[in-house]
């Protein structure tokens, strides 16, 4: 199925570009053309597949027919759900399943040139350093220091710096903001630029990067901990945190 005969890229470079080829290819049917994709995948048709090619194009089209094919397939049957969700979420599975087949297509070569460990150490962390596609569809790559919980279904992750200091310093409960330790001087002025607009949900006041805030699981309000007599101590152990205004209405619910 593949555009112009077979395509056999044979050093990690090679795959690397392979593999941005066939990315973009997909990237641009599911955000600039999606409504010609959409179209082409109509669920009364037979089972459709989405290709990406190395040229950057993409095509809707039935599996192989040789088995096993040149290349491995791409997931089958993505036009029958197409009516039956959201289009948003449509689109968001549609991603996930060409990402998993983008790097099966990349270790496919991999595995067939005998790449060695350091050499597919190497493709992974290459590839590793572009979004995954389903991260461009839902916008999840356009803000991954502030990209709170609507992005994902973790509580925990909600801390505005979790990718940056809160996933190191909190362990695995980063929706608090610790104060500035001296080895993060150099996180400073971002942080302050991130969070610098962030208000106290109790007090009204600004942040402030030598304070310690935590974040509402509920309301997604951020609050001082001092205003909410919460600890960076105690913080370790609340999996999930409400604040006082959310506490009160699930008690009168």
């Amino acid at each position: 199925m593949d555009e112009g005969g077979p395509y056999n890229p044979r050093t990690v470079e090679e795959v690397f570009r392979d593999f941005k080829g066939r990315r973009a290819g997909m990237i641009k049917a599911l955000t600039i053309d999606v409504e010609e994709f959409y179209q082409q995948c109509y669920p009364e048709k037979e089972n459709l597949c989405l290709y990406g090619f190395p040229s950057e194009q993409w095509e809707v089209n039935l599996p192989a027919e040789e088995v096993p094919p040149e290349l491995p397939e791409p997931a089958l049957g993505i036009n029958f759900a197409r009516d039956g969700m959201q289009e948003k979420d449509w689109l968001s599975l549609v991603a996930v399943h060409s990402d998993a087949w983008l790097l099966a297509v990349a270790f496919y070569f991999g595995a067939r040139f005998g790449f060695d460990r350091a050499d597919r150490k190497r493709l992974f962390h290459m590839i590793n350093d572009l979004p995954t596609i389903f991260e461009v569809v839902t916008g999840a790559a356009k803000k991954p220091a502030k990209e709170k919980s609507s992005n994902s279904n973790h509580g925990s992750n909600k801390s505005k710096s979790n990718s940056k200091r809160g996933s190191e310093s909190q362990g695995k409960y980063p929706k608090a903001l610790q104060p500035k330790d001296e080895d993060e001087e150099g996180l400073e002025e971002e942080d302050d630029e991130e969070h610098g607009e962030t208000l106290c949900g109790a007090c009204g006041e600004n942040y402030a990067s030598d304070e310690f805030w935590i974040c509402c699981d509920i309301c997604e309000k951020w609050f001082h901990g001092k205003c909410v007599k919460i600890t960076p101590a105690r913080a370790e152990h609340i999996k999930q945190y409400k604040c006082p205004s959310c506490s009160n209405k699930r008690t009168r619910a």
